[in-house]
């Protein structure tokens, strides 16, 4: 696993208001927006910032489980170059101790992930999305939508 964040999600009580914090708050401008469900933000040196529903978020990472593991309310996230990729940073995280939470799968918005837990509860997606690129340094780009 290349040494690198790429995406940090905030699970956010009320994605309404805290979308109005963010963008009239403080200025920020989306780069991405699936309505209702999650919001992304550039920043700058190719890390990105996700708002996105706190249950919902609890669902797509399956930390809803018995594991007795409290979520937070926050995931890192590694962005891969592919499904390979993904499989074989989560094959080596679980080898370095981490506790697979979620396998990784295709996942309803076309892409493929996974999330895991490090040894202190951290939790970590591991994503190949097919819609966002990353340079050759691993620093992500989210595109902005076409004009309309």
């Amino acid at each position: 696993m290349d040494q690198r964040v790429s995406l940090i999600t905030l699970g956010v009580a009320d994605l309404d208001r805290a979308r109005r914090f963010y963008e009239d708050g403080l200025g920020w401008k989306v780069t991405q927006l699936v309505e209702g469900q999650v919001v992304f933000y550039q920043l700058s040196n190719g890390l990105a910032l996700g708002l996105f529903g706190r249950d919902d978020l609890v669902k797509d990472g399956r930390f809803d489980d018995d594991t007795g593991a409290r979520f937070a309310g926050l995931t890192l996230a590694f962005n891969a170059r592919s499904e390979v990729e993904v499989d074989a940073v989560m094959a080596e995280a679980e080898k370095a101790g981490a506790v697979i939470q979620k396998s990784a799968e295709k996942v309803f918005w076309g892409g493929y992930s996974g999330y895991f837990r490090d040894p202190d509860g951290h939790a970590w997606e591991v994503a190949f999305n097919p819609f966002w690129q990353l340079d050759p340094q691993g620093n992500l780009t989210i595109p902005e939508p076409p004009a309309s």
